[in-house]
């Protein structure tokens, strides 16, 4: 019976170094988004080199939709563009369903 309750606190330690990793994966991300959606439209402003649409999308993808809605709402940049508008919310979603499975099969099942 030791074996197993130390096994548990093993599992357990795994499990808060994982939530940790992602929490700074996810900060990182977000900081790095909204970095990127300033310099978008600071670029767009000036009239120089602009950060590409689908480094935007991407950025999304991989975590950072909402930090980047959230900065485009906020400076007021490419509010008109569908592509943003409905694309950067559904990435959300898509997040949100990850998430939730991952948090589903580690802690209820």
């Amino acid at each position: 019976m030791v074996f197993l309750s130390d096994l548990k606190k093993v599992i357990e330690m795994k499990e808060s170094v994982y939530l940790i990793l992602f929490l700074i994966y996810y900060v990182l991300l977000a900081a790095v988004s909204v970095v990127f959606t300033i310099k978008d439209k600071s670029a767009a402003v000036k009239n120089k080199w602009r950060v590409s649409e689908k480094t935007l999308m991407l950025l999304g993808l991989f975590g950072g939709a909402l930090p980047i809605y959230v900065t485009m709402k906020i400076i007021r940049h490419k509010t008109k563009h569908i592509k943003f508008m409905l694309g950067l919310p559904l990435e959300m979603f898509f997040h949100i369903l990850v998430v939730g499975v991952a948090i589903y099969n580690i802690y209820i099942i």
